[in-house]
């Protein structure tokens, strides 16, 4: 059994007697293959203190040298990502082929990072006043802290820690305890890169350590990615204490489908964004809001597809792999229950001949689903996709402002009149045309509106990202990544 703990200027921590630990397991199988140490608050306070004593030396380091560093990362994942995917793969469960699109999606972020010079940049304007010039710096603000999400171990740290290095901060990463080994790892790889001890940690804990990063003097800057109500604590918590913070909420992403659509590439877009990862992220596709006069169609053809849909162990690459822990499973299929309980029409049973081994559920599908159905109104993060009737457009757009998330949407038309309006008129961070999950690639912010994110800097005006298909989605079967990563959401075009 692998004994995980932190990693503090520049070596592994052992735990100590008193620590307290947690089990980590293999999802497909439910065996315990793990157990990682939990940071007490002193214990926290150590890598603060670490990425505190090396900032100096790193901020004065040059960027010629920050790059080189850099690069030299992005060389090390690149030949040794296959590595870092199994591990992944063995605590979280994703498919082995999803968990190398996280990686090259996290990768995106480390080589834009490498042009981080351009961006370090500062102005000089003359004569602002009579005789008077101004200058403006850019600096590296010093310890910052990553508190990530178990659905994505490597990708969402990497869509920060990169930039912060390249910047000239140092890093206090702490990583969900639930599959914890893969932030190790790529502790262990900066090093190798040549980062100096102490510019990167890693503390693996739970609330203790989430508290102490929080309310720490030492620390400069927060970025959180999870569930709404602990975006709220940390955003709240993090800003009473003068750090800036970003913090990403959950979601409720819906995908309104219009009558002129073509449903074949509506239905591959829905099965592809609402089972891709067995649904555990905040940009899945959880509601399909269908136009009434297209509804049985679309339904039965989102049902021929989601019935052929391979689950079993990520690491032998099936469609779909198991969910995180037992304890996730049991709650979304009280999900699965309550909605069924509730009226909605269950097309697919997800709790159906599924594998008696590991955390296993298989793709549901609800029809009929009304909007005050807790399968509706909460972020339920699996395989278990609803769909809403509407009468029309109005309709559909009413429904999707008036929910409280605002992540991600998108709209399925071939009407570009329709597409444009609902780009003014809808209110979510994220958009896609004829593109099921809009995420941006590394050099777009990536961010919601409403309840899905708080600490927003842009505070004159909201930002959005917009994506367009510019050709068909091709696709072999509805999950295959080597279409362009269609199991992460983006697909490729002819």
């Amino acid at each position: 059994m692998a004994a995980i703990s932190h990693w503090i200027n520049g070596r592994t921590v052992p735990a100590g007697p008193d620590t307290r630990l947690g089990e980590v397991t293999n999802p497909a199988t439910g065996e315990v293959t793990g157990e990682v140490a939990l940071a007490d608050a002193a214990t926290t306070e150590g890598a603060i203190r670490a990425a505190t004593e090396a900032f100096p030396g790193w901020r004065d380091t040059s960027l010629a040298k920050r790059t080189a560093i850099l690069f030299a990362f992005r060389e090390l994942l690149n030949a040794r990502k296959q590595e870092l995917a199994e591990i992944i793969t063995a605590e979280h469960g994703k498919v082995l082929s999803d968990a190398l699109g996280e990686i090259a999606r996290g990768q995106e972020v480390v080589e834009f990072a490498c042009g981080i010079a351009g961006l370090l940049k500062g102005g000089f304007s003359e004569n602002v006043s009579t005789t008077v010039d101004v200058h403006s710096l850019r600096q590296p603000l010093g310890v910052s802290a990553i508190i990530s999400p178990f659905n994505f171990p490597a990708m969402v740290p990497m869509w920060f820690f990169p930039v912060a290095i390249a910047a000239g901060n140092t890093v206090v990463l702490k990583p969900s305890e639930k599959d914890p080994s893969a932030a190790n790892w790529l502790a262990a790889l900066w090093q190798e890169a040549g980062l100096p001890d102490g510019v990167f940690n890693v503390v693996h804990g739970d609330k203790a350590a989430v508290d102490t990063i929080l309310t720490s003097p030492d620390v400069a800057s927060v970025s959180f990615v999870g569930s709404t109500p602990i975006a709220k604590y940390v955003y709240e918590t993090g800003t009473a204490t003068g750090k800036r913070v970003q913090a990403l909420g959950g979601a409720k992403n819906h995908m309104l489908v219009l009558p002129d659509s073509d449903l074949d590439l509506a239905a591959d877009a829905a099965v592809n964004a609402g089972y891709g990862a067995a649904g555990e992220r905040c940009m899945a596709i959880s509601v399909v809001v269908a136009v009434e006069q297209i509804a049985d169609e679309l339904v039965e053809k989102i049902a021929e597809r989601t019935r052929t849909l391979r689950v079993g162990d990520g690491a032998t690459e099936p469609d779909m792999g198991p969910l995180i822990t037992a304890a996730h499973r049991d709650k979304v299929a009280g999900y699965i229950d309550a909605g069924a309980e509730a009226g909605a029409t269950v097309v697919l049973d997800g709790r159906d001949d599924v594998p008696a081994d590991g955390f296993f559920l298989n793709p549901t599908l609800f029809d009929h689903v009304s909007p005050d159905m807790s399968i509706y109104t909460d972020e339920i993060f699996g395989p278990v996709l609803s769909v809403v009737r509407v009468p029309g457009y109005d309709e559909g757009l009413e429904l999707i402002n008036a929910n409280p998330y605002g992540n991600g949407t998108a709209i399925f038309t071939n009407d570009g009149g329709a597409a444009r309006r609902f780009e003014r008129e809808v209110e979510v961070g994220m958009v896609g045309v004829n593109v099921p999950i809009p995420v941006p690639v590394g050099w777009y912010s990536f961010g919601g509106w409403k309840n899905s994110l708080f600490g927003d800097t842009h505070a004159y005006g909201e930002e959005g990202v917009h994506f367009f298909t510019r050709g068909k989605v091709v696709t072999s079967r509805w999950l295959d990544p080597s279409h362009g990563g269609l199991n992460l959401g983006f697909p490729t075009h002819d």
